[in-house]
């Protein structure tokens, strides 16, 4: 199997909402929810994937040479890449039945840790799901990062322990699903939440705390006020509020004020290891992908993950080689344009 096969075999198996289009940018499904799409117009997801298109990399090869590395350290944990497969739930919904939230979530979660990265579960109306995620995780020694949709403060805090207690090396909150109507209609709402509230969260465990959503500096400040070891940079891939900027838009302001003091990962439209390049060379230190872990797993299951995650990481070293760019520490601003 490569990954074209796994391509190609997705498009049998996903469902009639998501038709793996050749470029996944977002057009030929916006609007469309239930679907991958983006709210309304989608505009929030197009932007991410077209204002990536809008940055180009500094090709420069005058250097002497020396074997590129993608290779990182984030959350006390060595990773082959910064790169890291989005928390999705509710597949059967968006995608088919082909796969369920655990089903879906075990492939991920092997497919990650086999190629040197890490995945983010989801989690869902039903405790089975989050508890599900959470059994694999412990049964993979802790490797991977539950995320918790923005319930009440004492089920986030019940489900971080949770977390803790699986031995997982972090959990992670996705504020911004707080849009998501879809979970009141099922009888479980969300909300946003005050700094004092995720602070309680924060030091109710031992573990870091990741805040998925934050797509403005004050935001990124209050992430820090409340105690967060990390933020993710992340409009919910356009999916919770319509006419958003896209999320490497968002960046640059973002690192300046909080760069050096939490880990900054970002979301939203990346598809290649160019795509991650450019954020890395903009302050991420991280970046989050959604979509593409969604056709290659319903395309080949934890090895459909694993290699879509090698072809990134061949994708980011290449670009790493041609931009004279040693180390992920190299990648910065001046390679881009």
């Amino acid at each position: 199997m490569n990954y074209q096969d796994v391509r190609a075999k997705a498009k049998e198996t996903i469902g009639p909402f998501c038709k793996v289009c050749p470029e996944c940018n977002g057009v030929a499904c916006k609007g469309m929810i239930p679907g991958p799409g983006g709210k309304g117009t989608g505009l929030g997801f197009i932007r991410n994937y077209q204002d990536l298109r809008n940055i180009r990399l500094v090709m420069d090869t005058v250097y002497q040479p020396v074997a590129a590395s993608a290779k990182t350290t984030l959350f006390g944990k060595d990773f082959s890449m910064p790169v890291f497969a989005a928390p999705v739930g509710a597949v059967g919904l968006h995608y088919s039945d082909a796969y369920t939230d655990l089903s879906y979530s075990a492939a991920v979660l092997e497919g990650c840790r086999t190629a040197g990265s890490a995945a983010f579960t989801g989690d869902g109306v039903k405790d089975e799901v989050y508890k599900g995620t959470i059994d694999a995780i412990k049964a993979m020694g802790g490797h991977g990062i539950p995320t918790i949709k923005p319930w009440s403060v004492a089920e986030v805090i019940a489900k971080a322990k949770m977390a803790e207690d699986a031995g997982a090396f972090a959990f992670a909150m996705d504020i911004d699903a707080a849009g998501l109507v879809v979970l009141a209609m099922q009888g479980k709402p969300v909300a946003p939440m005050p700094v004092g509230s995720l602070a309680r969260i924060a030091s109710s465990v031992r573990i870091p705390f990741i805040l998925k959503g934050v797509m403005t500096p004050s935001g990124a400040l209050k992430a820090l006020e409340a105690g967060a070891a990390g933020i993710v940079v992340s409009n919910h891939g356009g999916r919770v509020l319509d006419e958003t900027p896209s999320t490497i838009e968002a960046l640059p302001d973002i690192a300046r004020v909080v760069a050096g003091r939490m880990a900054i990962l970002i979301d939203g439209g990346f598809r290649t290891g160019l795509d991650v390049f450019k954020a890395l060379a903009l302050g991420a230190d991280g970046v989050l992908i959604g979509r593409p872990f969604t056709w290659s797993v319903y395309g080949g299951g934890a090895e459909g993950v694993r290699l879509y995650l090698e072809k990134v990481r061949a994708e980011l070293e290449e670009a790493m080689l041609m931009t004279g760019a040693n180390s992920i520490a190299d990648i910065d601003a001046s390679r881009i344009c």
